[in-house]
């Protein structure tokens, strides 16, 4: 049975690890966030009969574990009270400050999306998803809500767990690989694994299980001799310690190798963390001067970085015994931007803080130099961690994404307004249209639209055509096509209801 004290517990450890990489965090505004949660779920269970308390609490923890500034966490805590409370929005900016109600506003917008079909939901999913990139912070906060989901799951129908877990699958893992988080995409896929899959779950558990069993000894001796190895060479490291690879990567590469575990190198990796590239380079040195490499299987990812901006060397050697071992050498800011990407930008400067030389000679990727950037510019105008607009994943920057009443996601070119929405839903609904909402509130035809609105538009069938006027702002070609067509419809029929019919005065 669930008990109270749980619950405090958990925020105690909460408080523990915020104060733990921030020294100066306000652990007063992080308990008042937890108290405005917890009176606004008070009464509500989750499926597992626990309160609901914990779900937003084990959300919280995530966002810590990724190191990750207050007012993320504090947004994390209060990330579902307005769908599921009676507190709102209004409430949540007078309390917390505009930037926190910001950031639930964004992940109460992908909560509306309803699932109508898995087609069409995935369609819905990834379009709102990507538009949420626009303040990538609403990202992390909705891969840390998804994870503790995840590990719920087992107390919701079969088929909804299905569903949640292949989204996982399709759709979030690939955006966190996207964003360069390959520890979040990792375990996404390892949760969502065994209800979209459970035999092939089975089999790799089994088999990954009996492949590492025995091997704790030995990877704890080549851990030691590689310490041994580096001090004697006079070669500064940070830590040196064994990955085991996550489940669902390693079915995925199996499949890719015949299913043959032997042509598998990496099931158990060791890591060395340098200071810098340029140590990283001496360690690869010593490591083959000890331990043979294989041909073929050296990998300079910190020269030629993956798209996703993943940096670090790999190698895979024959070790103590002949045992072929995987080594991964990068920089501590290597590490911290290979595991957790993009939000690795919030959490570098206190990091090279508490570790002066975490970014000792060495740049940063452009991507997270270009939000260094952005993020210098904000504070000069006193407007650090904003809703960050500038920043948005490329291939997306000249369109938005807006929602109908119904939740489905409509995608439009920048600068779009409600009569583009109208004729976007349905030809009819664009000549008819008289009025429209946008986000509850009354507005005109001509509004610009932004990224993330809510649009409703309304009609009156007895209107027989668009106003051509309309063309002086709609701005899709959609748009600008169907008023044409139906104003020379229009003109048409009214010179042929002036002009004499054929044979008409004839006598």
């Amino acid at each position: 049975m669930f008990r109270e004290e749980t619950v405090t517990k958990t925020l105690e450890a909460l408080c523990k690890k915020v104060r733990s990489y921030d020294p100066q965090a306000d652990i007063a505004l992080l308990r008042r966030a937890f108290a405005f949660a917890n009176e606004a779920h008070a009464g509500q269970k989750r499926a597992t009969g626990e309160p609901y308390i914990t779900h937003p609490l084990n959300t919280a923890i995530t966002l810590a574990d990724m190191l990750l500034p207050l007012p993320i966490i504090v947004a994390g805590l209060l990330h579902d009270v307005p769908e599921d409370t009676s507190r709102t929005l209004e409430e949540i900016k007078a309390e917390f400050g505009e930037d926190v109600a910001s950031m639930v506003a964004g992940i109460t917008k992908l909560s509306k999306i309803k699932y109508r079909g898995m087609e069409r939901y995935i369609e819905n999913l990834l379009k709102m998803f990507l538009a949420m990139a626009a303040d990538v912070r609403v990202v992390f906060i909705k891969f840390a809500d998804r994870l503790h989901n995840l590990r719920t799951l087992e107390a919701i129908p079969p088929k909804k767990q299905y569903r949640i877990a292949l989204e996982t699958l399709e759709i979030y893992a690939p955006i966190a690989n996207r964003l360069g988080m390959g520890e979040m995409k990792g375990l996404l896929e390892d949760a969502a694994f065994k209800y979209v899959y459970p035999k092939e779950f089975a089999w790799i558990s089994e088999l990954a299980q009996s492949t590492r069993k025995g091997k704790e000894e030995y990877v704890a001796n080549v851990i030691e001799k590689t310490k041994e190895l580096l001090i004697e060479n006079h070669v500064e490291f940070l830590d040196v310690h064994g990955r085991a690879k996550h489940l669902y990567s390693l079915y995925r590469k199996l499949l890719r190798h015949e299913r043959n575990i032997a042509r598998i190198y990496d099931i158990m990796a060791l890591r060395v963390i340098t200071n810098d590239i340029t140590e990283c380079y001496a360690a690869l040195g010593i490591i083959h001067s000890r331990w043979a490499p294989l041909k073929g299987r050296i990998k300079d990812y910190i020269a030629q970085p993956k798209p996703n901006g993943y940096r670090s060397i790999h190698t895979t050697v024959f070790c103590e015994d002949g045992e072929i071992v995987e080594f991964q050498i990068r920089t501590r800011a290597m590490h911290l931007e290979n595991e957790y990407g993009i939000a690795a930008h919030w959490a570098y400067d206190q990091q090279a803080k508490a570790h002066p030389h975490a970014a000792k000679n060495e740049p940063l990727p452009p991507w997270v130099q270009e939000l260094t950037r952005l993020q210098t510019d904000l504070a000069d105008k006193q407007k650090a961690l904003t809703s960050l607009e500038e920043v948005k994943i490329d291939v997306f920057r000249n369109h938005i994404f807006v929602f109908t009443p119904k939740g489905d996601v409509i995608d439009l070119p920048e600068d779009s307004t409600c009569v583009d929405y109208a004729y976007a839903i349905h030809t009819d609904i664009g000549n008819t249209c008289v009025g429209a909402k946008v986000n509850d509130e009354p507005a005109q035809l001509s509004r610009v639209l932004k990224n993330c609105d809510m649009v409703e538009i309304m009609t009156d069938k007895s209107r027989k055509s668009p106003n051509p006027d309309w063309l002086d702002f709609v701005k899709t070609r959609h748009a600008k096509t169907k008023i044409r067509q139906m104003s020379r419809s229009k003109i048409s029929s009214w010179i042929k209801g002036i002009l004499p019919t054929k044979g008409k005065n004839k006598k």
